[in-house]
């Protein structure tokens, strides 16, 4: 049974600026459609990129520290015990940083029972990806100048006669 004061944090990698600890409570509780991460936050880190989802809403509570939330709006430090909604689409774009001498830590609870689409308008990338309740699903990253025209690579079915006329 999972306890927030006593996390397994994830083992994974993170680069310089990001190097926050996430341990994703919901997953481990078998949560099928519910998402809660507990992080922690070292001073001077970001959490995650600036990004919003067009599948995933979230509420971010502010379990110790004051971390800085940089939204469309603009940057504001948030107070122990404040939550913070991230709506669906551009308004909800967020990002969460540690900008005091102190450890944060929040949890972000989310709905993630569908695939979910985000945008990171800092790097010009776009995600698609599926949380399964045991981990695996869909989950991939693109630049977004690298687009395609919706007919590209597409030819017509075996059957298509050419000279037949249209109906």
């Amino acid at each position: 049974m999972p306890n927030i004061y006593q996390p397994s944090f994830e083992e994974d990698e993170r680069p310089p600026g990001f190097r926050a600890r996430r341990a994703r409570i919901g997953t481990e509780v078998g949560s099928e459609l519910i998402g809660a991460s507990l992080w922690r936050l070292p001073p001077g880190e970001a959490a995650y990129p600036y990004h919003y989802h067009f599948g995933d809403e979230e509420l971010i509570i502010v379990i110790h520290g004051r971390p800085t939330v940089r939204t469309p709006d603009g940057n504001r430090e948030l107070d122990e015990g404040e939550v913070l909604h991230c709506p669906l689409g551009e308004d909800g774009a967020h990002q969460i940083l540690n900008r005091t001498d102190d450890t944060v830590t929040f949890l972000s609870v989310s709905s993630h029972g569908r695939p979910d689409i985000v945008v990171y308008p800092d790097s010009g990338k776009l995600g698609v990806g599926q949380r399964l309740p045991r981990g695996g699903g869909l989950r991939a990253f693109f630049r977004r100048e690298l687009a395609v025209d919706y007919w590209d690579r597409e030819v017509p079915p075996d059957w298509w006669d050419p000279e037949a006329p249209p109906d």
